[in-house]
């Protein structure tokens, strides 16, 4: 059990309801009754009162709610002591590939800067490769990337595998086969792959996936910017591989249909310094962890 749990149950005590209390807490509804139901699991016992308008609860219920708002304010005061002890301003700098903001990374870190007020963070995009050395030499605390780059002075946790998908124009023959293709389908096609440098990067990647699956594309243009690509993908002019998550860029006559390939993912890895594993690392784990469950994400949680 943790304090986000107790939040989320006082929530929906005080709002009487699961729609009013999801929106209380920014969330949507489905994962906040789902926490709710796993923290009865966790208790083995009934909280609320099933079918009562508006929400009530049972007996233990009651119970728990008194004690989770005594635990929720000692923890709010232990919390404001301790950002007194240390009024001087810390910084935090991550850096991160483009494609993640079109994801979750938004989401994460605005959780993070809500959990650390006092703390200045500061993103600065650049490739993975760039991350790695800029962990080394401290220019960075995180790195958020999608390739595997291998440093011992560096740890690299995968927190979790994004599907891949192929960006199509509406007219084109594989808009309707919404259950999805695959790479054999797509190796003749006009394909665009980005971003055209900095290599290694994601071009590099989707080029490997073809290589694993023994494809040789012969008809591919490497394009600066994955706007750009999109953007003639939406203008007729040939396909494109991209993450799940840009399905958030939407323009006319562009549609998103699954890879079926079983290797056809993306991973999305978070690296620090091997030797740095502090208070402000572990509480962004934790963030990242926090927005996965509210999401429904598969994940392997790391161990520190």
């Amino acid at each position: 059990m943790e304090l986000r749990h107790l939040r989320y149950f006082v929530a929906v005590v005080e709002e009487q309801s699961f729609t009013k209390a999801a929106e209380r807490l920014f969330i949507a509804q489905p994962p906040l009754s789902r926490q709710i139901q796993n923290l009865e699991a966790e208790l083995g016992v009934q909280l609320f009162e099933r079918g009562s308008r508006p929400l009530l609860t049972t007996e233990a219920g009651q119970f728990f709610y008194q004690h989770a708002l005594k635990l929720l304010s000692n923890a709010e005061e232990i919390k404001t002591m301790t950002q007194r002890v240390g009024l001087v301003q810390q910084t935090m700098t991550m850096g991160f590939v483009g494609s993640l903001l079109y994801g979750l990374l938004p989401n994460i870190v605005y959780l993070f800067r809500q959990q650390h007020p006092n703390l200045k963070i500061e993103l600065v995009e650049m490739n993975t490769k760039d991350q790695i050395d800029a962990l080394k030499e401290g220019r960075i605390d995180v790195g958020f990337g999608r390739l595997r780059i291998s440093d011992p002075a560096v740890r690299r946790v995968l927190l979790r595998e994004e599907p891949l998908m192929v960006a199509v124009h509406s007219g084109h023959r594989f808009a309707q086969q919404k259950q999805g293709v695959y790479l054999s389908d797509i190796v003749d096609e006009h394909l665009f792959l980005y971003p055209n440098y900095n290599k290694p990067n994601f071009s590099t990647q989707v080029r490997a996936l073809f290589s694993e699956y023994g494809l040789d594309p012969k008809n591919i243009n490497e394009i600066r910017e994955i706007q750009l690509a999109l953007g003639l993908v939406a203008a007729g002019e040939g396909v494109c591989v991209v993450p799940a998550s840009a399905r958030t860029i939407n323009l006319s006559h562009l549609n998103y249909i699954p890879l079926l390939d079983d290797a056809a993912v993306s991973p999305i890895f978070l690296a620090h310094r091997s030797m740095d594993e502090g208070e402000h690392i572990r509480s962004l784990f934790d963030c990242i962890y926090q927005v996965y469950d509210l999401e429904a994400i598969r994940y392997d949680r790391a161990v520190f």
